[in-house]
C-alpha cells in the first residue's frame, strides 16, 4: 500500500528529510512537464523543478497538516513560474522561447503523431498565460477543479468557466492550423 503524500510531508516537516525523496520520485516528472507546458525551456524547467523541491524543504514548516500536498506543490510551482518571469521583467530580458517539448514529455505508448503535438504546442503558445496555466493544471497535470481553485485562489465555478473558455480558445487556435 502506498504511503499518502500527506503522511510523507508530515514526516519531512518533523525532520525526516530523507522522506522527501519519495515525494521527489512522485512529482519531479509531473512538475518538470508542468513548467515545459507553461512555455519554459528544458533547462529552465529543470532548474525550477530543483528549486521547487528546495523550497519544499526550506518552507516545510509552512505545510499545514490536513491540506493536500499535491495542491501545495503546485502552488509552489506556480509561484516559481511567476518569480521567474518577474526576474526577467526586472532585468528587461523578457524573452519567451517556446520549444517543441513533446520529445521531453513522457508519453503513453501508441500516442498521437508528432505533428499533432507540434500543432498543440503552437496552439498552447497562442493562449494567454492564465488560459495556458488552467489547461496545463486541469488537463495535462490532472488536477481537480477544487485543487486548481485553491492554487489560483478562485471559486470552483470560476475555474470551470475558465477551463471551458480556455479549451474553446485552444480549439479555435488549433483548428486554424489544420
Amino acid at each position: 500500500m502506498e504511503i499518502p503524500d500527506e503522511s510523507i510531508m508530515l514526516n519531512v516537516k518533523n525532520g525526516d528529510l530523507s522522506a522527501m525523496s519519495l515525494l521527489f520520485e512522485r512529482y519531479n516528472v509531473k512538475i518538470f512537464n508542468f513548467f515545459l507546458k507553461m512555455g519554459l525551456s528544458r533547462d529552465i524547467s529543470q532548474d525550477l523543478t530543483q528549486n521547487l523541491f528546495y523550497r519544499m524543504l526550506k518552507y516545510r514548516s509552512s505545510y499545514k497538516e490536513g491540506n493536500s500536498v499535491r495542491t501545495w506543490i503546485y502552488q509552489i510551482a506556480r509561484n516559481l513560474h511567476a518569480d521567474h518571469f518577474n526576474r526577467l521583467k526586472k532585468d528587461r530580458e523578457l524573452f519567451l522561447q517556446t520549444e517543441t517539448v513533446s520529445a521531453d514529455i513522457i508519453d503513453e505508448p501508441g500516442s498521437f503523431p508528432e505533428e499533432d503535438y507540434e500543432r498543440l504546442d503552437a496552439a498552447m503558445a497562442g493562449l494567454n498565460d492564465s488560459q495556458r496555466e488552467i489547461i496545463v493544471l486541469s488537463r495535462f497535470q490532472g488536477l481537480k477543479y477544487s485543487e486548481i481553485s485553491t492554487i489560483v485562489n478562485q471559486s470552483v465555478p470560476a475555474i470551470k468557466v475558465a477551463v471551458y473558455r480556455a479549451i474553446r480558445q485552444l480549439r479555435h487556435i488549433y483548428m486554424k492550423q489544420i
